[in-house]
């Protein structure tokens, strides 16, 4: 079986002759970067054009690497739609009609709100098959998942090309039917089409509108009538598509309606399709603003289908699959919110962030399945080793489940994996758990004390340690005061710090003393704050301060910054 994922090009081998040394060059500049889309782009490009161009006469080493690179190419970008035809194209050049679909049905399963995708399977479907139901078929399909698109017009002129080219003009007058409801940028086009089968004679009354509402228009008639001398069945049907063409002008204009709301946000819209560069700040506040729109319409199938186009474009951010999966959890859809998280984390959003899998864990979590949230961290950590968020939500998982000692036994086993930089940063964690969550803070303390020596150069760690010394309640104030200068002090001899970090944790310290120290205080702050703040030798030239920077809190105040360890 082919394998397929991260580091499966290296499995690639070309033992062709033409242009062998080149391939290998190519081959190697993707194995050793695979996110670089212009490597990728190269590779598959030269693999393409081997021996004039592959087709079915090439020799099986160019068809086995061309086919090689297309299948991991495309795993790694599913969203390049253009390369899906690409590679059909080639597979019927390759294989014929029967490979060529494989290709477009894995294409529309990866990327199943592409336009285009879709439009050139149902086009390549129509130039290849004679069976007129399989081709209506996929048409339908194709409509369940791009028949929405504001931009879906090329999907439904093939549609109704098929439909001409087949000679239903009932079905013809039915597709116009269907379109007129649909709020797409040339809805227009297609009612005009749609009001002159409603005026000519040639179409049948039954292919305008549902059954029902054909009842309703009727019924209608019948009642305005009433007292009149009876009508023959040519003025009859007269009436009726007089009726009709009113019925479809108010539908216009529902539609036309909807169609300027969304406009709005359409307009805005340069890049409709994937590419790993960056969204510009501009769209990415768009999409936020339609979804906000589409959402507050409170249509569930027109609402999924715009997260679906966005996560197209967007298929790199996981602020947009939190958000899809979160609203679909709130519509009670689980197993489809489980999914969303399964793409992302899966397919597209790069292990390098790893939030969206932290929130499908937890949702796994909530759900029961304790065991895949276990595993989701360790794929995590399989591949980000240094992740501390993970590391610590692992924990977490385990304190719920197992009870706070099993937590502090986890975070001990990464801390003997990782270096002292992270190991500072899991051990406070640990101290945590053991003071807010066990309700010990001499365990805390111990630990703290314990393994302060291996830390000396760990900001963090030594952070958290003077914190938990400052907010436990006590109610002698000297013995409180002593504990928490044993560690300032500690902190200021045998830390291994920056002069800022440690004028850092000092401010802490500092800041103790004049909220909390007794009437002994002032001298140790003052001699501190010669100490760590200094001689300002060059005040004299400094510039008057303004009455606004008077009132600003002195710089021990600041709160300390937080570091975040993301690998």
């Amino acid at each position: 079986m082919m394998r397929i994922g991260r580091g499966s090009i290296g499995d690639v081998q070309y033992t062709g002759d033409e242009a062998a040394a080149e391939i290998k060059t190519l081959l190697d500049a993707v194995v050793e970067n695979e996110d670089d889309f212009e490597k990728w782009e190269a590779l598959v490009l030269r693999a393409s054009d081997l021996e004039g161009g592959v087709t079915r006469n090439s020799s099986p080493s160019a068809i086995e690497l061309v086919r090689n690179v297309f299948d991991r190419f495309l795993a790694k970008f599913p969203l390049f739609f253009g390369y899906w035809k690409k590679y059909a194209d080639l597979e019927f050049s390759i294989g014929g009609t029967e490979t060529a679909e494989m290709v477009y049905e894995r294409g529309v399963s990866c990327i199943s709100s592409s336009v285009d995708l879709w439009t050139n399977y149902c086009s390549f479907k129509m130039d290849t098959c004679h069976d007129y139901d399989i081709i209506r078929e996929l048409f339908e399909r194709g409509s369940q998942f791009v028949g929405l698109d504001y931009q879906g017009h090329p999907f439904w002129d093939k549609y109704v090309e098929f439909e001409e080219r087949v000679q239903e003009p009932s079905r013809v007058v039915k597709l116009h039917e269907r379109i007129v409801h649909i709020p797409m940028y040339q809805f227009q086009r297609y009612y005009e089409k749609f009001r002159a089968f409603i005026t000519s004679n040639t179409s049948k009354i039954e292919d305008l509108t549902a059954p029902e509402t054909l009842e309703v228009l009727r019924k209608a008639i019948a009642v305005e009538n009433q007292g009149l001398p009876e009508k023959s069945e040519l003025e009859l049907e007269r009436l009726l598509r007089t009726k009709i063409d009113h019925f479809y002008w108010e539908v216009y204009n529902r539609t036309q309606t909807e169609v300027q709301a969304r406009w709005t946000y359409e307009q805005v819209i340069k890049r409709a399709y994937f590419h790993v560069t960056e969204v510009e700040d501009a769209e990415l506040a768009n999409w936020r603003k339609y979804l906000d729109f589409e959402e507050a319409e409170g249509d569930f199938e027109r609402t999924s289908f715009l997260y679906e186009r966005c996560l197209v474009v967007c298929a790199l951010y996981e602020e947009f699959w939190l958000r899809y999966a979160r609203w679909m959890f709130a519509q009670g859809k689980e197993e489809d919110a489980r999914l969303v998280y399964m793409r992302a984390s899966c397919i597209f959003v790069p292990i390098s962030r790893p939030t969206i899998r932290l929130h499908w864990a937890r949702f796994e979590e909530k759900i029961g399945r304790i065991h895949v949230a276990r595993d989701i961290h360790e794929a995590i950590l399989f591949q980000v080793p240094d992740h501390v968020e993970t590391i610590i939500s692992l924990a977490g998982v385990e304190r719920r489940h197992e009870g706070n000692d099993a937590a502090v036994q986890v975070l001990e086993r990464y801390i003997n994996k990782r270096d002292d930089n992270v190991g500072g940063v899991l051990a406070a964690e640990q101290a945590r758990i053991l003071w807010r969550c066990k309700g010990s803070a001499d365990e805390a303390r111990n630990l703290f004390k314990d393994k302060h020596d291996k830390y000396l150069d760990s900001r963090d760690f030594w952070i958290k340690y003077l914190s938990f010394e400052i907010e436990q309640p006590a109610l002698n104030e000297q013995e409180a005061h002593a504990r928490i200068k044993e560690v300032h002090d500690l902190l200021r001899t045998k830390g291994h710090f920056s002069s800022e970090t440690k004028k850092e944790l000092s401010h802490l310290y500092m800041e103790y003393l004049l909220d909390c120290g007794g009437k002994d205080v002032a001298a140790e702050y003052m001699k501190l704050d010669k100490e760590v703040n200094g001689y300002v030798s060059s005040a004299i030239d400094a510039p008057p301060l303004s009455p606004q920077s008077l009132s600003k809190r002195p710089p021990h105040f600041a709160e300390p910054s937080q570091k975040h360890y993301v690998a």
